[in-house]
């Protein structure tokens, strides 16, 4: 199959399509510049300079495809719409990218949500996030237009990449911190807990579903959790570093804003693959981000 991409040069973009190429596809990847360009294109990737905002690009790319998957922005609508109206009436497959954020809580860092998300659980959706939801329902509905359409949902992910940029954000952000203050610092008491899955047990799920997910689908992808506190842990040991230290979502958001204090490490965000493993066959390999950490992870 020859598949438009958005994000090639991402964590995530370049290593699904990375996947994508070793499987026989090819893949042509949106990026924003020059160098960019230069980069995915010795990865094997054919790259498409532009951004999310040239709608017409992304018509004519998607049009000429024999499927989409956009992994740049989850809240971009435009990009989204660009892609629905491309592809109607067509059968191909749009495979949108989302986050498992968007059950997320505001937790502050100083509790464990008893809830656990699966696909054929009620959302229960912060209003900050009701927009990204929007999207997802969006896209799913695109399936009355004959569009094989599906909403990605991953969880933290986790691993060293296969494209051009190797980290994602959660982890590596929090390995950063503690090398420059050589202090690992949670939100609150680091009780909250997010689901996570290894990036190529994300690509994985991602060549399973261009080749066979039924059009409106959603999947979440997990394999496994953990709390802040076990993954600063785990951090602190394998840069043989002091105990963790507690910050208040306060003082957390003057070094990290506001957006990473309350969101990104102080929520809870606890879901499960089942319909993945059900419906695709998705057999996940990493079991733990915390032996990835002590383990595998490059420092």
């Amino acid at each position: 199959m020859n598949i438009f991409l958005t994000g090639a040069n991402g964590f995530v973009g370049g290593t699904v399509a990375m996947r994508l190429i070793k499987a026989g596809n090819s893949v042509r990847g949106l990026v924003r510049d020059e160098e960019k360009a230069r980069q995915v294109k010795a990865l094997g990737i054919e790259p498409v300079i532009g951004s999310l905002d040239d709608i017409g690009l992304l018509k004519r790319e998607a049009a000429a495809s024999d499927g989409v998957i956009h992994t740049a922005d989850s809240d971009h609508l435009k990009a989204v719409e660009a892609f629905i109206s491309a592809l109607e009436g067509s059968g191909k497959p749009f495979l949108h990218t989302s986050g498992s954020s968007v059950i997320g809580d505001d937790a502050l860092g100083l509790k464990v949500n008893p809830d656990i998300f699966d696909e054929d659980t009620p959302f229960v959706v912060a209003e900050s996030k009701q927009p990204r939801r929007d999207i997802e329902l969006k896209v799913m509905a695109a399936a009355h237009k004959n569009v094989r359409a599906v909403v990605i949902c991953p969880s933290n992910i986790y691993g060293t990449g296969t494209g051009v940029h190797k980290e994602s954000v959660q982890i590596p952000w929090l390995v950063q911190q503690a090398k420059e203050s050589g202090v690992v610092r949670v939100v609150g008491t680091g009780v909250n807990r997010w689901s996570n899955v290894h990036v190529l047990d994300v690509a994985e799920l991602f060549l399973l579903a261009l080749e066979i997910a039924p059009a409106g689908a959603f999947y979440f992808i997990e394999n496994g959790e953990a709390s802040f506190l076990e993954i600063g842990q785990s951090i602190a040991r394998r840069l043989k570093l002091d105990p963790v230290q507690y910050w208040t979502v306060e003082e957390a958001a003057v070094r990290w804003g506001y957006l990473h204090a309350h969101y990104t490490f102080g929520t809870n965000s606890r879901v499960r693959a089942k319909r993945a493993r059900k419906e695709l066959g998705w057999a996940p390999v990493f079991t733990s981000a915390l032996k990835w950490i002590e383990e595998d992870m490059p420092v």
